[in-house]
């Protein structure tokens, strides 16, 4: 005799087409020939794929005029600035990329959402994924098998290779992130107390990143977090994190010398920087200079490194060195600002940073403004404050990251979970309809 199934299956069944996009990420980097598609890439292409399939069988409109809007702001940039590339195929290529990571994965991760048990389920992906990239990133921490760091092979970069040692630290990040917001909900207390063990468990990893960015915008958003939690929750979480971090750098030795130099460093950025540090600034520089000459449409989708020597100073680098976890050295190009707010003023001008950035301030807007109804409803607290906080933490590292690698689709989950709070979120309970409940009624009398 088959037993129905119980709700968290059907959960797991209904969101079968974005767990793979979570999980593929979790498997070791394969060997991409630059600007081909990554796994990851294709997954989440297929999971855009069946959503469309999904909206032409059921006939019905797929967002709500308001939705389309904000998600469909950077277009206009897009186009445009397609148009303006070197060659028809790099316009498309480009394009193709930006509206997979900003319009379409999100777009299909908000419509795939029904309500905020499935949004927890997925934000609970996050921190599965963040947990296992931390362990692989401990491991070569400890045994001295990551990505070189300072002649070193001990900067922890997880399951991405030393091409992308940005990646681990995002996972991470992403799933801290996730798990700060559901401890600070009001959910049951075996869920806040794990959400609670998770985000210490991810400190360390994050730590052994040596990601100066990634450890910014977690932290700004941790206390963002806090903040919207109210105060008497921000005083124990933070007094718990005090003690977490007196144990972690204390009794297990956590902090390093070199941990501590990275740290100091980030104090030293205009009086000692090193020469990461001068790289950036000059490709910053770089893309200002693009913009000058450019200032609407940009020099074009994928137009930055063609037009970059031609505003960069003697000060840039050949490129960043890349060694260990199992790669050979080499030397990396240099082929974006690694800031994401000036790799599209250079490439797409104020026309398309303002698409871009108006669709993530329309965003952050609605989110804030669904946190008095996840209040109110206590068991939608987490679900606001992990859709403000993943929004935030994007916004933050962008200033020193941009998209590139595997892990850009994470970047793109993360948007979709941000848009279903911002756009949906807000408005759907757990709870079934009064009206599905009386027509239900009705039917049982009826029989």
């Amino acid at each position: 005799m088959s037993h129905p199934p119980t709700p968290l299956t059907r959960r797991a069944a209904a969101l079968a087409p974005v767990a793979p996009a979570v999980a593929v990420l979790a498997l070791p980097a394969l060997p991409v020939a630059p600007g081909g598609a990554e796994p990851a890439d294709v997954v989440s292409g297929l999971m855009v794929v069946y959503c469309v399939i999904r909206l032409l069988r059921e006939r019905r409109r797929p967002l709500s005029p308001a939705t389309a809007v904000v998600l469909g702001l950077p277009v206009v940039g897009l186009a445009l600035a397609a148009m303006g590339a070197s060659s028809a195929l790099t316009g498309l290529t480009g394009l193709g990329r930006y509206l997979q990571i900003f319009v379409l994965v999100p777009a299909a991760v908000l419509l795939l959402i029904r309500d905020r048990a499935d949004f927890r389920l997925l934000a609970w992906s996050f921190v599965g994924l963040a947990l296992w990239e931390g362990a692989v990133g401990v491991h070569q921490y400890v045994t001295r098998t990551g990505a070189s760091y300072q002649g070193e092979d001990i900067r922890a970069v997880g399951t991405f290779g030393p091409q992308d040692v940005m990646g681990m630290a995002a996972a991470v990040s992403l799933g801290l992130v996730c798990a700060v917001g559901i401890a600070l909900g009001r959910t049951s207390v075996r869920q806040r107390a794990t959400a609670a063990g998770c985000a210490v468990a991810l400190l360390p990893p994050l730590a052994v990143s040596f990601s100066r960015g990634a450890w910014i915008a977690t932290a700004v958003t941790c206390v963002v977090q806090l903040v919207l939690a109210g105060p008497r929750r921000a005083l124990k979480v933070a007094a718990a994190g005090a003690a977490a971090g007196v144990i972690l750098v204390g009794g297990f030795g956590v902090g390093t010398a070199l941990l501590q130099q990275r740290i100091d460093s980030i104090a030293q950025v205009t009086d000692a920087p090193d020469q990461s540090v001068v790289d950036r600034y000059t490709l910053w520089a770089s893309a200002t200079g693009m913009w000058r000459e450019h200032p609407l449409t940009g020099v074009g989708l994928k137009g930055f490194p063609g037009y970059r020597d031609g505003h960069a100073t003697l000060a840039l680098s050949s490129g960043a060195e890349i060694a260990g976890a199992g790669a050979s050295y080499r030397r990396q190009p240099l082929l974006s600002p690694h800031n994401m707010y000036l790799l599209v003023l250079s490439e797409q001008g104020l026309i398309g940073l303002l698409g871009l950035a108006g669709g993530w301030l329309a965003l952050l807007v609605r989110g804030l403004r669904g946190l008095p109804r996840g209040r109110e409803r206590a068991a939608g607290l987490d679900c606001a404050l992990v859709g403000c906080g993943l929004l935030v933490w994007l916004l933050t590292d962008f200033v020193y990251a941009d998209i590139g690698g595997p892990s850009t689709v994470l970047t793109a989950m993360a948007l979709g979970l941000v848009a279903w709070w911002a756009l949906a979120g807000g408005k759907r309970a757990d709870v079934v309809p009064r009206e599905t409940v009386r027509g239900r009624v009705e039917e049982a009398v009826a029989r």
